[in-house]
Order: structure tokens, then sequence, then C-alpha cells
């Protein structure tokens, strides 16, 4: 069977006092929380996220019952997250080396390049993810519903990983002029972008109403309604309601809409 390599013999990009970057081969069990680093030049940069805890749905209590009920969810291991959403370019790549099916996504006449890729389905995420995993060696994936929101909330209790209030210099949100580059608000206290806004992220979970019964070790849910998958984070267009950090929806694995995009996750050992 195929072994797959450890973040020990990956290229590890290190953030320097000055704002450079430094791309090493570096040791890095125990895993460091907000390590960044990418496993191929065309690959996307990902983040170390911790192990830790959190309570999950919506802890306010203004939201609707599909983000009910509240409960913990313990995230035993330290996992890696995309830094940013995947964009053109990196959907791109895939494209060029005969993956992805082939298919070439509509940029709506916003721009491409280090936007986020959209009118993406739950489906043709597979297909990246199949190439990624090929081109790297490791096993790539979609994050865990409650691991976004997890990684999003980023230790936070509030309505959005800065506090209780939004406006539009902290993210992408109820606008009508589409997505942004990716990176163009701060991240969040676990070094991650875009967690809010721009681009709703599809996740690994079968929709699910409501939180009755949900997983409590932070694995993604599974469902007979299969072809319906869980969508978080709000898009541009949304209102602030509905970019919360407990905000989420859902759509058909086949949907592709201007206001769908995705994050990879992969494991570290």
């Amino acid at each position: 069977m195929k072994k797959f390599p450890t973040l020990a013999a990956v290229a590890v990009t290190v953030a320097l006092s000055a704002g450079a970057t430094l791309a090493q081969t570096a040791p890095l069990a125990p895993y460091r929380s907000g390590t960044v680093f990418k496993d191929c030049a065309e690959c996307p940069e990902m983040v170390v996220v911790p192990a830790g805890s959190f309570i999950m749905g919506d802890i306010d209590g203004n939201g609707p019952p599909l983000e009910a009920p509240v409960h913990r969810v313990v995230i035993a291991r330290p996992f890696a997250l995309g830094k940013f959403e995947i964009t053109f370019d990196e959907w791109n790549a895939c494209v060029a080396a005969e993956g992805c099916n082939g298919y070439t996504p509509e940029d709506q006449g916003w721009g491409r390049d280090d936007r986020p890729v959209i009118n993406v389905s739950w489906d043709d995420v597979q297909a990246y993810l199949r190439w990624l995993s090929l081109r790297t060696g490791v096993a790539y994936r979609l994050p865990s519903e409650a691991e976004w929101e997890y990684a999003a909330r980023a230790k936070s209790m509030t309505r959005y990983p800065w506090g209780d209030d939004i406006d539009p210099s902290q993210a992408k949100y109820d606008s009508e002029d589409g997505t942004v580059p990716v990176g163009s608000y701060p991240a969040n206290a676990f070094g991650l972008h875009d967690m809010i806004g721009n681009a709703w992220e599809w996740v690994e979970d079968a929709w699910h109403d409501n939180y009755e019964g949900a997983p409590m070790d932070g694995s993604a849910w599974p469902s007979k309604a299969w072809w319906h998958r869980v969508l978080r984070g709000g898009a541009w267009y949304f209102d602030a309601d509905h970019v919360r950090s407990a905000s989420r929806d859902g759509e058909g694995t086949g949907s592709r809409f201007d206001l769908f995009g995705f994050r990879v996750a992969r494991p570290l050992d």
C-alpha cells in the first residue's frame, strides 16, 4: 500500500518578521499551529490548525433553527486547512494537467487569477481533490462542517471571528459586484482568510435540517440524502446575518452557482 509522506518531507513556508517568506524543508512534528506550507509549487497554501474544542452553532440564540442545538465539538488532532479559498489559478493548474474533467468555470466577468474559483459544484470539487491527492501523494479532502466552523471561529464565541459587528472593511458581503481576490481582508486568529463572505464554501457533510444527533468529534456527518451537501461562510451577495460564523446552507451536489467555491483540508499524518 502506498504511504503518504508526512509534513517532514514537504516544503514549508515560514513567515518572517519582515513580511517575507522562506521556503524550506523541515520536520514539523509536533505540528506548530499557524505554520504555512505548500506540498507543491501549484498547490494551495495550507495552514496548520491546532487541536481543541469549541461550541458549535447559534451561540447568541438569534439564528434560525437549522443552527441548533448548540453543542460542544472536540477536534482531537491538528489538521491543515487552505489559507485561502481555491483560486482560478489553482483550478486551472488542475485543468492544465488534464484533471478536473477539463471543466473551466465561468468567472462572470469579475476576473480570474487569484479570485476564488466559482461556479463549481460539490461533484466538481471531488475531481479537483482527486487530482491534488494524486499530484502530492497526500489525501486532500474537504473539511467537515465542524472543522470548518472551528477554523472560522478561531477560538471566538462571537457572531464573527473578530466580534459581534461587521463592516465592509472586514469581509466581502452584502454587495452586487461579485468576488474579490483572496486575501483582500485580514486573516482570523488561525491565519485563515475569507472564512466570512466572498464565496460560500462546500464542506464534506451531507445536509441535515439541524444539529440533532450531530457528531461530537469533528467528523463529517453522513446521511441517506448524500446528494444534498452543506455550504458554509456566506458569500459576496448575502447580508450580514447570512455570513456569521454559524451560518449554513445546503445544495445539491451538482449545483453550480457564482456564489459557490471551496477550500481544501488535509491530514497531518
